[in-house]
């Protein structure tokens, strides 16, 4: 069995595939032996809709936060604790630091991170983060605020080896997504075959990314499978000891979806 650890149900772009519903994408999931999902939070708008999902769907978790490129409103505290308080909220995030996309905002990102950090560690849930062009920052903040026992995962990871061992010296897995499969990510790869199967973590990210044969498509949890595949191939292992080992990490990580 396999966990889609990191994916958006609630932006699905359903209208790309007319008349698949939810329920088909769930079941097909499961059909391809996905056995959990956990429904991703980007901001106070969508909080909402994916507990309702997690409610509706007893294979799937939320989490709740405030994605660096929607920063611009930021949440209290005490907000982020009142989101949070759901029996299906696994964790906190998706935070984190991105300037590729948004240099003017950095110190509210930063101030964010921070905030999401604390939060979970007084809530002892594990923090999402999402990091990008902004390594040093992002392993600065993590030092200074985050909680080693329940720490977190660097989700959809893209970055280098280094900083990978970095956050798995705070205690942090390592997700990867359909990147991984693409051509042209020799390095994330390299970066794949190092991360040892106890703290790694497998993704859709979906609707984005979809994994090869199906990049440029809409992306859905059911192919955590070939992301899964992919990598047993990368660590000449079988695919049932990578389902099982990051099966195993996400009930030890997210011990509230256990």
């Amino acid at each position: 069995m396999l966990v889609d650890s990191h994916c958006h149900l609630d932006r699905l772009k359903m209208d790309k595939n007319p008349g698949m519903t939810l329920d088909d994408v769930i079941r097909e999931s499961a059909e391809r032996g996905i056995e959990k999902m956990l429904c991703v939070g980007i901001d106070r708008e969508n909080a909402n809709a994916v507990k309702k999902i997690a409610e509706r769907y007893p294979n799937v978790y939320a989490s709740v936060g405030v994605h660096p490129l929607d920063v611009k409103d930021l949440i209290s505290a005490d907000e982020l604790i009142t989101m949070a308080d759901h029996p299906r909220v696994v964790a906190i995030g998706e935070t984190g630091l991105d300037y590729y996309y948004s240099q003017e905002s950095k110190s509210v990102q930063q101030e964010s991170l921070a905030m999401h950090l604390q939060v979970a560690k007084q809530l002892k849930l594990p923090v999402i983060i999402h990091t990008r062009d902004a390594r040093e920052d992002t392993l600065a903040i993590l030092q200074e605020h985050a909680c080693r026992e329940s720490a977190g995962v660097m989700h959809c990871f893209t970055e280098t080896w280094e900083m990978a061992q970095a956050a798995i010296e705070l205690g942090f897995y390592i997700s990867f997504s359909g990147i991984v499969t693409f051509k042209n990510a020799t390095d994330l790869q390299e970066v794949a075959r190092k991360v040892p199967l106890e703290r790694m973590l497998v993704e859709t990210d979906s609707p984005y990314l979809a994994p090869v044969p199906y990049r440029g498509k809409p992306n859905f949890p059911k192919f955590t499978r070939e992301v899964a595949e992919f990598i047993a191939q990368l660590k000449g292992v079988s695919y049932e000891t990578i389902a099982e080992q990051t099966t195993d990490n996400f009930h030890r990580l997210f011990y509230k979806a256990a």
